[in-house]
């Protein structure tokens, strides 16, 4: 998993897991390393997930009061978006 060290360097690794505890209270995690028979370090940091992340107001985001009343407030059916044009042909990687 990931690159290989080179002699005397470590590689660290982050891992960010969404898991569930089971029926049984207790939370499994299993991760296939790629190096069986060796030791490693692990550091675990446990915290509950948010159920709904937090949305900032648009005040909270030094936004006017109102600032997104505005979306999809056009009534006028006489106007037209104009056209956009086609976008140019996107760069082919090898």
């Amino acid at each position: 998993m990931g690159r290989e060290a080179n002699e005397g360097e470590s590689v660290v690794q982050t891992l960010r897991l969404t898991e569930r505890t089971g029926k049984d209270d207790v939370l499994h995690v299993s991760i296939p390393l790629g190096t069986p028979e060796a030791d490693f370090e692990v550091v675990l940091v446990v915290q509950p997930k948010e159920t709904q992340p937090k949305s900032a107001t648009p005040e909270e985001l030094g936004l006017p009061a109102g600032y997104f009343d505005l979306a999809g407030s056009i009534d006028d059916e006489t106007f037209v978006r104009p056209p956009q044009g086609e976008l140019p042909k996107p760069v082919e990687f090898e």
